[in-house]
């Protein structure tokens, strides 16, 4: 790992995989219930791979590897950016809407309009044609949105004149080989969007998994038995 990775910001993602982990090592028995929920709420309080990285590392390397690596060495990023042209390179909406959404490759450049209209440009589940792309988005009158998944650098350039550009997720470092997507434009009396988020099934996930570990830790659920298998404390033997 390079010495800047433990200053870059983690993902949702990251948090998960150590989550994981953490599971596994209680399972296991290399973890108490009062460690497992401690080391766990540090983990979802953790900002860096920096403040990540301690948390397992006194467990197995066979548990902890995909931590110590960046997203880059372990493919998930590499395996999203395709090249190729694109499945789709523009966007039209005059007093109307469109949406580029779900598993599509987003080209080197997309070129969006919208007029007393709205689009949505979403790169959650998409692939990309480059390690750099660029979202050129001209809104009069109207409205642009650009959603981009957690890891993603984003560089805002757009021009606003009585409108304006979304700059706010502009300068968050992105993680190790993951896409820059450059977001410019002009926007007359109309706005250009930049969102950061989950999927919708990632984050009906996370909170399912949330709901699941407060249930763990009420007394009486559920306790490891001698051979590390959960049972219910008030189970006759």
């Amino acid at each position: 790992m390079t010495d800047d990775v433990p200053e870059l910001r983690a993902s949702d993602a990251d948090r998960e995989r150590v989550a994981e982990v953490l599971r596994d090592a209680l399972a296991e028995g290399r973890l108490d219930m009062e460690e497992f929920e401690e080391r766990l709420d540090a983990t979802y309080k953790a900002r860096t791979y920096g403040e990540l990285t301690p948390i397992t590392r006194d467990l197995p390397v066979s548990l902890s590897v995909d931590l110590v690596k960046g997203p880059e060495q372990n493919g998930s990023w590499a395996a999203r950016i395709t090249g190729g042209e694109g499945s789709s390179t523009w966007g039209v909406a005059v007093m109307s809407g469109f949406e580029r959404k779900g598993r599509w490759t987003a080209p080197r450049r997309f070129n969006s309009f919208a007029f007393w209209g709205g689009g949505e440009i979403d790169l959650r589940e998409a692939n990309f044609a480059d390690r750099e792309i660029v979202i050129n988005c001209v809104a009069i009158m109207g409205g642009l949105n650009v959603i981009v998944p957690p890891g993603v650098e984003v560089v805002v350039r757009g021009i606003g004149i009585m409108g304006g550009f979304d700059q706010r997720e502009e300068g968050v470092p992105g993680d190790p080989g993951a896409p820059r997507v450059i977001v410019t434009g002009f926007a007359f009396w109309g706005g250009v969007g930049v969102e950061r988020k989950v999927t919708r099934a990632e984050r009906q996930r996370l909170r399912e998994d949330r709901r699941r570990e407060k249930l763990d830790r009420k007394p009486g659920r559920r306790a490891l038995d001698g051979h590390g298998f959960h049972r219910r404390e008030d189970d006759e033997s």
